[in-house]
């Protein structure tokens, strides 16, 4: 009989091996299950889309509450990527900061996502200055 091995990564498919190997691949091509996930999970339904008058899924918008498209939204980090009041470490954290499970992301529109990333910014510039 094989050895059974824990798998608590990607929604429970992944070993710590599977998920170092996704990483190296992942640099590669940037497609990570759990920001998907956190993306369906803010699915409110099925509406018509105003633009073209059909019938697809929408999603809400973390910061506005608002409904959009699939096109009109990404999956965003809720804690940064890199810290902007510390800068980039490593990484080793760099990569432990972005590849997160689905609870560490939200859905977010395009334009809240601009806000979000454009405060970020200014913090790190504040603190570079410094």
């Amino acid at each position: 009989m094989g050895r059974c091995v824990e798998k608590p990564y990607c929604n429970g498919t992944l070993s710590a091996a599977g998920k170092k190997s996704f990483v190296i691949a992942a640099l590669r091509r940037p497609i990570w299950k759990p920001r998907n996930t956190a993306i369906e999970e803010a699915c409110v339904g099925r509406r018509i889309n105003k633009k073209t008058g059909r019938m697809c899924k929408h999603y809400e918008c973390a910061m506005c509450h608002k409904e959009f498209v699939k096109k009109q939204v990404v999956g965003d980090h809720i804690s940064p990527v890199v810290d902007p009041e510390v800068g980039f470490v490593d990484y080793n954290t760099w990569i432990e900061r972005h590849f997160i499970e689905n609870d560490g992301y939200q859905c977010l529109c395009i334009p809240c996502h601009g806000i979000k990333t454009n405060r970020e910014k200014a913090i790190a510039k504040e603190r570079r200055r410094k």
